[in-house]
């Protein structure tokens, strides 16, 4: 299955914005478009990440790493000779607000573009907007897929560049098969579960208990006590923000030791074992894209003008690298156009668009819109790094409906079918939605 879903990566992927190949205009300009930024002295894109409430914790430093790219790239000469002038929203952690500050973004700033959001329900709370006033999302995190939306493109994994190469890993490498499922109550870590239930299933491992707890939860001695009296040998962690931190420590608080019962997570980085306390996350394992570890010389550089920016003991982390090179898929996805109209993005800037990562080549799907990575898996060290164990041999063609769930399920934004119907002008679809389910 994995093997027709992968591809050899193309050697001559664009490191630098001096490399791209500038010319030839959109295929696709529509009515509706307006040249927001083209005019202006500065080309305008929103950066729209929580710099409170619960999930702060990790979206400053998605906040962080696109200002540095922005930085960068203005030092650069800009694109098109204007600079980015970054427009700043803080969300607030609270999916209604995350909505109504994309709305400002896009008519009152006049934007060209989003990078934004983090948990699956402030992307499912913005997208609406995006697609009724047809703006430009860029949204780094991994999430549970099973959506695409022409409005949005998915630079974070999905579950097939995730979980399919670590629950098998899990049950061959670590001979783990009684699984206890704890996560935060929302859509991300049901759907994640979901599938990893299907994964178990496939590879004869027992799913033991599931449980879920609110956002920003941090009392877990009843979780803690029901994985203790449910003979599982690992745990599987959806859990997200301050919620990761209290989990570990009162995990380790308990009496538990790696050795004893992992917690194996898809989602918790570098950032929340640094404010957890290294020695909380010390022998639990992550399956991530990117951890700041990676060798590569691409990373080595990136994380050294990372932490000259924002201080030595800051860490890099695998969504705020895709908040980071996706900032540079944008622009050069304007570059290539020479427009900052919304279709020319959609349609022929962004996708097959390529970068030379930290993480390594990437490239934007052209029919999905979700992109190309990576897949690692890591066991976290007592310095808050990670030791890599397991890295994939080829960067992974994403799959937002996998085929173990979706047989034969996929969407084709490159179809005549669709673009026909997407070419239309809104206001002859004004109830139609830009999201595909197919």
């Amino acid at each position: 299955m994995k093997g027709q879903k992968r591809r050899t990566f193309l050697k001559n992927s664009v490191s630098t914005l001096g490399a791209i190949a500038v010319g030839g205009g959109a295929p696709y300009v529509f009515s509706r478009n307006i040249a927001k930024a083209q005019d202006g002295g500065t080309i305008k894109v929103g950066i729209l990440h929580s710099l409170s409430g619960t999930i702060a914790i990790i979206e400053t430093s998605l906040h962080n790493a696109e200002r540095l790219a922005i930085e960068e790239i203005n030092a650069n000469g800009g694109i098109m000779g204007k600079m980015i002038e970054p427009v700043i929203e803080d969300p607030q952690s609270q999916p209604p607000i995350f909505a109504e500050k994309a709305k400002k973004l896009l008519l009152n700033d006049q934007v060209v573009a989003v990078l934004g959001c983090y948990t699956s329900a402030s992307r499912q709370s913005v997208l609406p907007v995006f697609e009724e006033y047809n703006g430009v999302l860029l949204y780094p995190t991994l999430y549970e897929a099973q959506e695409c939306s022409k409005n949005c493109f998915y630079t974070g994994a999905v579950p097939n560049q995730q979980l399919d190469d670590f629950e098998p890993w899990i049950v061959r490498e670590l001979g783990r098969k009684k699984c206890y499922m704890i996560g935060s109550n929302y859509i991300y870590p049901k759907e994640t579960n979901r599938e990893w239930k299907a994964l178990l299933e496939i590879s004869g491992a027992e799913n033991v208990g599931e449980e879920y707890a609110p956002l920003g939860h941090t009392e877990f001695s009843t979780v803690i006590n029901n994985i203790a009296n449910s003979g599982a040998d690992y745990v599987f962690s959806t859990l997200v923000g301050d919620s990761i931190v209290a989990f570990y420590k009162q995990f380790r608080q308990f009496g538990f030791t790696p050795e004893d019962v992992p917690i194996c997570t898809p989602i918790t980085t570098e950032q929340e074992t640094a404010a957890m306390g290294p020695e909380n996350a010390a022998g639990h394992y992550t399956s991530f894209n990117y951890f700041q570890t990676v060798d590569t010389p691409e990373n080595a550089s990136f994380v050294e003008r990372y932490k000259a920016k924002f201080g030595a003991n800051e860490v890099t982390n695998a969504v705020m690298e895709a908040a980071y090179f996706q900032t540079y898929l944008l622009a050069q996805a304007i570059e290539k156009t020479q427009s900052t109209e919304a279709d020319a993005l959609i349609f022929d800037g962004l996708p097959g668009q390529e970068f030379t990562a930290p993480q390594g080549p990437v490239k934007i799907d052209e029919k999905n819109h979700h992109t190309h990575l990576w897949a690692r898996i890591a066991r976290a060290r007592d310095d808050g790094q990670f030791d890599i164990v397991w890295t994939s041999p080829e960067r992974i063609r994403p799959d937002p409906w996998v085929d173990y769930l979706y047989p034969n399920k996929d969407c084709d934004f490159t179809s005549p079918e669709v673009l026909e119907r997407l070419k239309k002008p809104w206001s002859e679809e004004k109830n139609r939605s830009g999201t595909m389910d197919i």
